[in-house]
């Protein structure tokens, strides 16, 4: 049955679902200079940098675009033009911060293992050790190709010891896993509105420690996505420099209030953690199989093996899911057939439930009876 009456449940790592309240406060229109608009960016601001505990070394930078805007804001301003950056590569947004680095002509060196291998302290350090005319490291803590989870904190202290800069893309973990500026060490960390703290997309935000920042007047090749540029005027004037996304910024705000009630980090990361839970076992009642071993499972989005069976093609079992209320995302991986789940989002472990059902009652629509993949 088709359930098209009401908005799909998103089981996307972004967009996703959000909530009426998050909606409801993009009903109304705002004036991009106006003091009450103005008053809304600064409190956003403030409260994504309490999530990480920023509040004493780092300031927060807010981008209209994408989180990948942000990610290149971030490589093009604080890596010096002659800065030498080693990206950490397991997935996809790896892969990804390796090329803009490159195409804004910074030297890059990449380290690359399996996408169900995550980057070790160990790796890190030997790396570094080798050469140092590294500058600057670069590494996706959640990559969201696969869910799989590096080791940020332990990465991070090797990165401090030998003198390096640390620059985080956390799109996919900030707000749901712990991330705290006091005892994690990074120059920048890079998130955005459509992920975990569950607003809708459209912007990006790095957090910058403010002495780095300081000394990044003139670095950028880009106008847009100067970050300096941005938080200078920003800090001048209390406004964006160029039109901003106003109903986002109304939205994300809303949506951090609702962090808020809800205990904070701790208590998303509870909720989501369910989530995957519930997944994870009803899936594997149907005979489905993850592709990653739960010690580096983070849950935010879960990848699993296809079905092994002749009758099983991803764009009508997407379709036929879709149908009945739910919105899976492909695989992203070369080396075998994968879709993926996500477990975030203003949705709790019934929805979660309700999908394994739409997933079952698929599987027996198209006559798929092997579930399981044929090599694992």
């Amino acid at each position: 049955m088709s359930l098209f009456s009401r908005d799909p449940i998103l089981l996307t790592p972004g967009p996703l679902t959000t909530s009426l309240p998050t909606k409801a406060a993009m009903l109304r229109d705002w004036g991009s200079w106006d003091a009450s608009f103005n008053a809304v960016t600064a409190g956003v601001r403030r409260k994504l940098l309490a999530i990480v505990h920023g509040e004493e070394t780092h300031v927060c930078v807010p981008m209209q675009g994408s989180g990948t805007f942000s990610v290149e804001a971030a490589v093009n301003t604080l890596v010096p033009r002659d800065g030498h950056v080693l990206v950490l590569i397991n997935g996809a947004y790896g892969t990804r911060l390796a090329k803009l680095t490159r195409m804004m002509g910074r030297r890059l060196s990449t380290f690359e293992t399996p996408e169900d291998v995550p980057t070790t302290p160990q790796d890190v350090d030997r790396l570094l050790a080798a050469d140092p005319s590294i500058t600057h490291v670069g590494l996706i803590h959640c990559e969201t190709s696969t869910g799989i989870l590096n080791p940020l904190p332990e990465i991070a202290a090797v990165v401090a010891r030998h003198g390096r800069s640390l620059i985080v893309d956390a799109m996919s973990s900030f707000a749901a896993l712990p991330i705290d500026a006091r005892s994690v060490p990074f120059d920048a960390l890079i998130a955005a509105s459509g992920k975990c703290v569950e607003g809708p997309p459209g912007m990006g935000f790095v957090f910058v420690r403010r002495a780095v920042l300081e000394q990044c007047a003139g670095r950028s090749t880009s106008l847009a996505l100067d970050l300096h540029d941005q938080w200078t005027y920003m800090e001048k004037t209390t406004q964006w420099r160029f039109t901003p996304p106003t109903h986002i910024v109304v939205a994300l705000d809303a949506a951090l209030d609702q962090l808020g009630a809800e205990g904070g980090q701790p208590a998303r990361l509870a909720r989501y953690a369910k989530n995957c839970e519930t997944l994870v076992g009803g899936m594997a009642e149907l005979g489905f199989r993850v592709f990653l071993e739960p010690g580096i499972q983070a849950p935010i989005i879960v990848t699993f093996h296809a079905p092994a069976d002749p009758n099983y093609e991803f764009k009508p079992f997407y379709d036929c899911v879709r149908d009945k209320g739910f919105v899976l995302y492909p695989g992203k991986l070369t080396q075998v057939e994968t879709f993926r789940v996500g477990c975030i989002g203003a949705i709790g472990p019934d929805e979660m439930r309700h999908a394994v059902n739409a997933v079952r009652d698929t599987l027996a629509q198209m006559g798929i009876r092997q579930v399981s993949p044929a090599v694992v």
